[in-house]
């Protein structure tokens, strides 16, 4: 079901956008059975490229980027025993704004057995750019979680640094109501943090990968940290409740997405009985 609500608000406090969409289990096929959107956020065609039990989305959001005095929201549900893999067809941009602040909320709600695989490309977050991401997962006692977010502070390619502006971030985790992980951040431009050592070190990417299931062990943390990254610096934790949580800071997004990548060919198997299968858009 495709549900597109007319009235989207496009004026000069930005664009006001939503995106739910809702996965279900329909004999052996996970099946996309809800879409509804409201302003500039969709998903393509949903696509089954491993098999008719996981289906892969790609989020797209038209306009490119992120501008001030936008509020994006996304919202995820996965019925119990359903395999949802989601991606965005290329880098996230939060552009340089004159005075207002952004948001994006993002809620994904993982039922009993579901596996859901949150796998967004790289979020450039550009010098001037003012806003805010909260992500907010809920899991059931027996779901199971794999989460990227790779953060570049300013468009390193181009030499630009983060020298202004304002950036908060808020991740919560949940598993039958309990926190299991919980942070918030927030870098300013030009801030000590961005240098310091207990900061990002002088680098401009940061990047997180959480892993949440049952399978979770001691024997998958020591494989995870057998693969080191081939640069940058990047460390694995194993937390109480069955989080696994991959840390990385390094000067460019494709070290870093090449090394979460490596982790998920050694995670994947173990959480789904799954041979990690690249979407293609990453190759596009």
């Amino acid at each position: 079901m495709s549900v597109c609500d007319s009235q989207t608000k496009s004026d000069s406090s930005g664009w006001h956008a939503r995106l739910a969409l809702d996965f279900a289990r329909q004999g052996p096929r996970t099946v996309l059975v809800g879409n509804r959107h409201t302003g500039p956020l969709r998903v393509q065609k949903p696509l089954h490229p491993e098999g008719e039990a996981v289906c892969h989305a790609i989020v797209l959001h038209p306009p490119a980027g992120i501008v001030g005095g936008d509020s994006l929201a996304i919202a995820v549900d996965l019925a119990a025993g359903a395999h949802a893999l989601l991606t965005t067809p290329g880098a996230g941009k939060w552009y340089r704004s004159g005075g207002p602040s952004a948001s994006l909320t993002q809620t994904i709600t993982v039922g009993d057995g579901a596996v859901c695989e949150w796998l967004p490309q790289e979020t450039l977050v550009f010098d001037g750019a003012r806003g805010g991401q909260t992500t907010e997962i809920e899991l059931a006692a027996d779901a199971r979680f794999v989460g990227v977010e790779l953060l570049c502070f300013g468009r390193t390619a181009s030499g630009e640094r983060f020298a202004h502006g304002d950036f908060a971030m808020r991740t919560r985790i949940r598993r039958d109501g309990q926190t299991l992980w919980l942070e918030r951040g927030r870098v300013t431009g030009n801030s000590p943090l961005l240098a310091s050592p207990i900061g990002l070190a002088g680098q401009p990417v940061v990047a997180t990968m959480w892993v949440v299931a049952p399978q979770v062990n001691e024997g998958l943390r020591d494989a995870c940290r057998a693969i080191l990254p081939e640069v940058g610096a990047g460390g694995v934790t194993l937390l109480p409740g069955g989080v696994l949580l991959a840390r990385w800071l390094g000067p460019a997004c494709e070290p870093g997405r090449a090394w979460f990548a490596r982790l998920w060919a050694v995670l994947r198997p173990a959480l789904s009985g799954r041979a990690a299968v690249t979407p293609r858009i990453w190759n596009t």
